[in-house]
């Protein structure tokens, strides 16, 4: 039989996180555990954190003109230094701006412009369709342009997928094929991780990041995700507006009845 000692008593617990004078008796005991401590003062320094940063990168991804608008409402040094990272990154990316368009190749050329150049840099590739019923594959060729006109600093190359293997299959069309260092870093068949038939730059971007073919504070990334929030914003403000007038309408309506 077990004796007094050995026997274990029924401790009343209600809340063993509450701040009660019996919890403070029964951690002193060690009956409980000490109380966690609070995240609140934790939480409340990741927001003021994240504000800052907010603060400080709040003239991310404008440009020269846009920064010059915003003379009588930001710090004349502050903006100073900011034109002068824009103008560095600019004539950067200028002295990179080697290729400028898409470079239609043949399968004989394939070794020369893609494999061995993208020792040079990454070198993006894309395997069309033959067939003009195929949207994705019309939709990425017109990307393909704007792409190699933004970011003259990566080579942008096009071939018929039929041309560059031997039988390839038409439902894997469009495919991309991202070259570095004489390897395929990345293989994406079809569109359809990419939006499908509504990809946009904004997507091409992420790729472009991905595979590190830019940086993802490039200012032209920036600029055109900054462009696209401001977008949504203006779309969901006026969507708002437009319900807060149907109410309005409808409210009126109502009032005929009267």
């Amino acid at each position: 039989m077990a004796t007094p000692a050995d026997q274990r008593i029924a401790v009343p617990i209600d809340d063993p996180n509450a701040d009660t004078e019996w919890n403070d008796i029964l951690r002193k005991h060690g009956v409980i555990p000490e109380k966690p401590p609070s995240p609140t003062p934790m939480i409340e320094e990741a927001i003021n954190e994240a504000r800052r940063l907010a603060h400080e990168n709040r003239l991310e991804g404008k440009d020269l003109d846009e920064l010059d608008e915003l003379e009588d409402e930001e710090d004349e040094e502050f903006l100073e230094q900011y034109r002068q990272r824009r103008l560095q990154e600019l004539s950067s990316i200028q002295k990179r701006a080697v290729h400028g368009s898409v470079y239609p190749i043949s399968k004989p050329d394939y070794s020369r412009e893609v494999t061995d150049a993208s020792h040079k840099g990454v070198v993006f590739v894309n395997l069309t369709s033959s067939l003009t019923t195929n949207v994705e594959s019309r939709v990425l060729s017109e990307l393909w342009r704007q792409a190699a006109q933004e970011y003259g600093d990566i080579k942008f190359c096009e071939i018929r997928a039929s041309q560059a293997i031997e039988n390839y299959p038409e439902r894997n069309c469009p495919t991309i094929l991202v070259y570095s260092n004489g390897d395929i870093l990345k293989q994406i068949v079809t569109l359809m991780t990419l939006n499908g038939v509504r990809m946009s730059m904004l997507d091409l971007d992420k790729l472009l990041v991905e595979v590190g073919a830019v940086p993802g504070n490039d200012i032209r990334v920036l600029k055109r995700r900054r462009e696209a929030e401001d977008a949504e914003e203006e779309r969901l403000l006026n969507k708002n507006i437009k319900s807060s007038n149907d109410r309005s309408r409808g409210d009126d309506d109502g009032d005929d009845w009267d």
